[in-house]
Protein backbone atom coordinates (compact mmCIF):
# COMPACT_ATOMS: atom_id res chain seq x y z
CA UNK A 1 0.00 0.00 0.00
CA UNK A 2 1.48 4.10 -0.85
CA UNK A 3 0.85 5.17 2.53
CA UNK A 4 1.97 8.36 1.08
CA UNK A 5 1.73 8.07 -2.53
CA UNK A 6 2.98 11.84 -4.13
CA UNK A 7 3.26 13.54 -1.17
CA UNK A 8 6.44 15.56 -1.21
CA UNK A 9 8.46 15.24 1.46
CA UNK A 10 11.57 17.25 3.35
CA UNK A 11 13.88 15.08 5.49
CA UNK A 12 16.49 17.33 7.57
CA UNK A 13 19.57 15.31 8.46
CA UNK A 14 18.55 12.73 6.35
CA UNK A 15 22.23 11.21 5.59
CA UNK A 16 22.18 8.99 7.86
CA UNK A 17 19.96 7.28 11.36
CA UNK A 18 16.90 8.13 12.17
CA UNK A 19 16.96 10.58 9.16
CA UNK A 20 17.72 7.75 6.45
CA UNK A 21 15.36 5.55 7.54
CA UNK A 22 12.86 7.69 7.12
CA UNK A 23 13.74 8.71 3.73
CA UNK A 24 13.45 5.40 3.01
CA UNK A 25 10.51 4.29 4.37
CA UNK A 26 8.51 7.07 2.67
CA UNK A 27 9.64 6.62 -0.46
CA UNK A 28 9.17 2.95 -0.13
CA UNK A 29 5.05 4.15 0.09
CA UNK A 30 5.34 6.57 -2.49
CA UNK A 31 6.58 9.86 -1.63
CA UNK A 32 8.99 12.40 -3.34
CA UNK A 33 11.70 12.43 -1.05
CA UNK A 34 14.20 15.90 -0.64
CA UNK A 35 16.53 14.49 1.33
CA UNK A 36 18.66 17.07 3.47
CA UNK A 37 21.49 17.36 5.23
CA UNK A 38 25.53 18.89 5.66
CA UNK A 39 26.37 15.46 4.67
CA UNK A 40 26.95 15.29 1.28
CA UNK A 41 28.32 11.92 0.33
CA UNK A 42 26.02 10.56 2.70
CA UNK A 43 23.24 11.89 1.70
CA UNK A 44 23.87 11.45 -2.15
CA UNK A 45 24.36 7.87 -1.51
CA UNK A 46 20.96 7.65 0.49
CA UNK A 47 19.03 9.08 -2.59
CA UNK A 48 20.91 7.37 -5.36
CA UNK A 49 19.98 3.95 -3.09
CA UNK A 50 16.41 5.01 -3.18
CA UNK A 51 16.26 5.31 -7.31
CA UNK A 52 17.78 1.88 -7.45
CA UNK A 53 14.83 1.43 -5.62
CA UNK A 54 12.20 2.81 -7.94
CA UNK A 55 11.89 5.83 -5.91
CA UNK A 56 12.00 9.28 -6.22
CA UNK A 57 14.03 11.14 -4.33
CA UNK A 58 16.65 14.25 -4.39
CA UNK A 59 19.55 15.53 -1.95
CA UNK A 60 20.27 19.26 -0.93
CA UNK A 61 22.90 20.31 0.62
CA UNK A 62 21.52 22.37 3.46
CA UNK A 63 22.34 23.79 7.07
CA UNK A 64 19.26 24.13 8.90
CA UNK A 65 20.37 26.58 11.48
CA UNK A 66 21.00 28.95 8.29
CA UNK A 67 17.92 30.63 7.53
CA UNK A 68 18.67 32.01 3.96
CA UNK A 69 20.26 27.88 2.88
CA UNK A 70 16.77 27.23 4.17
CA UNK A 71 14.96 29.67 2.67
CA UNK A 72 16.63 29.10 -0.72
CA UNK A 73 16.49 25.27 -0.54
CA UNK A 74 12.80 25.11 0.20
CA UNK A 75 12.32 26.94 -3.07
CA UNK A 76 14.10 24.90 -4.52
CA UNK A 77 12.65 21.88 -3.89
CA UNK A 78 9.35 23.36 -4.22
CA UNK A 79 10.14 24.33 -7.88
CA UNK A 80 11.79 20.66 -8.46
CA UNK A 81 8.68 18.53 -7.39
CA UNK A 82 5.73 21.05 -7.63
CA UNK A 83 4.68 21.40 -4.03
CA UNK A 84 5.74 20.70 -0.54
CA UNK A 85 3.35 18.39 1.59
CA UNK A 86 5.33 16.84 4.34
CA UNK A 87 8.28 18.40 6.82
CA UNK A 88 10.91 16.30 9.11
CA UNK A 89 12.61 17.99 11.29
CA UNK A 90 15.35 15.59 12.24
CA UNK A 91 18.59 17.45 12.11
CA UNK A 92 19.99 17.76 15.70
CA UNK A 93 23.30 17.04 17.61
CA UNK A 94 24.31 15.47 21.22
CA UNK A 95 26.35 18.56 22.28
CA UNK A 96 28.61 18.86 25.60
CA UNK A 97 28.54 16.24 27.61
CA UNK A 98 29.41 18.16 30.94
CA UNK A 99 27.42 19.70 34.08
CA UNK A 100 25.18 22.43 33.62
CA UNK A 101 28.25 25.26 35.37
CA UNK A 102 31.21 23.77 33.07
CA UNK A 103 28.94 24.82 29.79
CA UNK A 104 30.15 27.16 27.33
CA UNK A 105 28.14 29.66 25.68
CA UNK A 106 29.35 28.34 22.69
CA UNK A 107 28.93 24.77 23.68
CA UNK A 108 24.96 25.63 24.67
CA UNK A 109 24.51 27.77 21.08
CA UNK A 110 25.86 25.24 18.61
CA UNK A 111 23.39 22.65 20.17
CA UNK A 112 20.31 25.22 20.00
CA UNK A 113 20.79 26.28 16.77
CA UNK A 114 20.91 23.48 15.16
CA UNK A 115 18.22 21.54 17.40
CA UNK A 116 16.22 24.46 17.88
CA UNK A 117 16.61 27.12 15.40
CA UNK A 118 16.85 24.78 12.68
CA UNK A 119 13.69 23.46 13.65
CA UNK A 120 11.87 27.36 13.74
CA UNK A 121 13.59 27.97 10.56
CA UNK A 122 11.55 24.83 8.58
CA UNK A 123 9.42 25.45 10.08
CA UNK A 124 8.65 29.38 9.01
CA UNK A 125 9.90 28.43 5.58
CA UNK A 126 7.33 25.10 4.69
CA UNK A 127 4.11 26.98 6.11
CA UNK A 128 3.59 29.11 3.18
CA UNK A 129 4.02 25.93 0.73
CA UNK A 130 1.80 23.89 2.68
CA UNK A 131 -0.84 26.95 3.01
CA UNK A 132 -0.35 26.61 -0.98
CA UNK A 133 -0.96 22.52 -1.13
CA UNK A 134 -4.13 22.71 1.44
CA UNK A 135 -2.64 21.37 4.43
CA UNK A 136 0.70 18.92 5.33
CA UNK A 137 2.10 17.09 7.83
CA UNK A 138 5.20 18.32 10.18
CA UNK A 139 6.90 16.25 12.30
CA UNK A 140 9.48 17.56 15.09
CA UNK A 141 12.28 15.02 16.57
CA UNK A 142 12.12 15.68 20.45
CA UNK A 143 13.41 12.89 22.36
CA UNK A 144 12.26 10.95 25.52
CA UNK A 145 14.71 13.74 27.56
CA UNK A 146 12.17 15.84 26.12
CA UNK A 147 9.32 14.67 28.46
CA UNK A 148 12.34 13.48 31.43
CA UNK A 149 15.42 14.77 32.86
CA UNK A 150 18.84 13.21 33.14
CA UNK A 151 21.89 14.21 34.49
CA UNK A 152 23.94 14.53 30.93
CA UNK A 153 24.98 17.00 28.27
CA UNK A 154 22.07 19.89 29.09
CA UNK A 155 22.01 21.80 26.37
CA UNK A 156 20.34 19.00 24.38
CA UNK A 157 17.49 18.38 26.53
CA UNK A 158 17.13 22.34 26.72
CA UNK A 159 16.73 21.89 23.03
CA UNK A 160 13.92 18.70 22.89
CA UNK A 161 11.98 20.54 26.09
CA UNK A 162 11.53 23.45 23.38
CA UNK A 163 11.24 21.86 20.26
CA UNK A 164 8.11 19.44 22.18
CA UNK A 165 6.55 22.88 23.58
CA UNK A 166 7.49 24.22 20.03
CA UNK A 167 5.23 21.48 18.29
CA UNK A 168 2.05 22.24 20.81
CA UNK A 169 2.18 25.57 19.64
CA UNK A 170 2.09 25.26 16.32
CA UNK A 171 -0.54 22.70 15.93
CA UNK A 172 -2.59 24.98 17.62
CA UNK A 173 -1.25 27.94 15.22
CA UNK A 174 -1.32 26.18 12.01
CA UNK A 175 -4.78 23.94 12.46
CA UNK A 176 -7.01 25.98 10.33
CA UNK A 177 -4.32 26.22 7.19
CA UNK A 178 -5.18 21.95 7.58
CA UNK A 179 -1.32 21.70 8.98
CA UNK A 180 -0.56 18.88 11.45
CA UNK A 181 2.08 19.10 13.93
CA UNK A 182 2.82 16.79 15.89
CA UNK A 183 6.77 15.49 17.82
CA UNK A 184 8.21 12.01 17.86
CA UNK A 185 10.04 10.80 21.01
CA UNK A 186 12.43 8.21 21.08
CA UNK A 187 14.26 6.46 23.39
CA UNK A 188 17.88 5.12 22.64
CA UNK A 189 17.63 4.73 18.97
CA UNK A 190 21.17 2.31 17.47
CA UNK A 191 22.59 5.56 15.20
CA UNK A 192 25.93 7.20 14.16
CA UNK A 193 24.95 9.56 16.74
CA UNK A 194 24.22 6.63 19.74
CA UNK A 195 27.15 4.68 18.37
CA UNK A 196 29.77 7.48 18.64
CA UNK A 197 28.64 7.86 22.43
CA UNK A 198 29.03 4.11 23.24
CA UNK A 199 32.49 3.96 21.68
CA UNK A 200 33.38 6.34 24.61
CA UNK A 201 31.23 4.57 27.19
CA UNK A 202 33.67 2.82 29.92
CA UNK A 203 34.12 -1.07 28.75
CA UNK A 204 33.20 -0.28 25.33
CA UNK A 205 29.86 -0.65 22.84
CA UNK A 206 29.09 -4.09 24.78
CA UNK A 207 28.89 -2.20 28.38
CA UNK A 208 27.01 0.53 26.59
CA UNK A 209 24.15 -1.01 25.11
CA UNK A 210 23.63 -3.63 28.39
CA UNK A 211 23.74 -0.66 30.75
CA UNK A 212 21.52 1.16 28.54
CA UNK A 213 19.23 -1.68 26.95
CA UNK A 214 18.06 -2.21 30.57
CA UNK A 215 16.62 1.28 31.12
CA UNK A 216 14.09 0.39 28.42
CA UNK A 217 11.36 -1.57 29.92
CA UNK A 218 11.89 -4.01 26.33
CA UNK A 219 15.37 -4.52 27.32
CA UNK A 220 17.20 -3.20 24.57
CA UNK A 221 17.73 -0.03 22.61
CA UNK A 222 15.74 0.41 19.28
CA UNK A 223 16.41 0.29 15.59
CA UNK A 224 16.22 3.71 13.54
CA UNK A 225 13.34 1.80 11.29
CA UNK A 226 11.20 1.76 14.70
CA UNK A 227 11.27 5.85 14.46
CA UNK A 228 11.06 5.71 11.06
CA UNK A 229 7.33 3.62 10.82
CA UNK A 230 6.60 6.18 13.56
CA UNK A 231 7.24 9.44 11.11
CA UNK A 232 5.72 7.38 8.12
CA UNK A 233 2.73 7.47 10.29
CA UNK A 234 2.21 10.76 11.29
CA UNK A 235 3.14 12.12 7.65
CA UNK A 236 0.36 10.00 6.01
CA UNK A 237 -3.33 10.68 6.25
CA UNK A 238 -4.08 7.55 8.75
CA UNK A 239 -2.90 10.21 10.98
CA UNK A 240 -4.87 13.14 9.76
CA UNK A 241 -7.13 13.20 13.34
CA UNK A 242 -3.56 13.88 15.41
CA UNK A 243 -1.82 17.08 16.09
CA UNK A 244 0.26 18.61 18.54
CA UNK A 245 0.31 15.24 20.07
CA UNK A 246 3.81 13.48 21.33
CA UNK A 247 4.44 9.76 19.94
CA UNK A 248 6.45 8.07 22.08
CA UNK A 249 8.75 5.57 20.86
CA UNK A 250 11.02 4.01 23.65
CA UNK A 251 11.19 0.84 24.48
CA UNK A 252 8.86 1.50 27.74
CA UNK A 253 11.83 4.25 29.01
CA UNK A 254 9.29 6.77 30.14
CA UNK A 255 6.59 4.48 31.70
CA UNK A 256 9.05 3.55 34.54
Amino acid sequence: MKRVQDKVAIVTGGAMGIGEAACRLLAKEGAKVAITDINKEEGMKVAEAIKKQGGTAEFWLMNTANEKEVESTFKEIATKFGRINILVNNAGISGADKPTDEITEGEWDQVNNINVKGVFFCTKHVIAYMRKAGGGSIINLSSIYGLIGAPDVPPYHASKGAVRLMTKTDALLFAKDKIRVNSIHPGYIWTPMVERIATKFEGGKDAFLKKIGSLHALGHVGEANDIGYGILYLASDESKFVTGSELVIDGGYTAQ
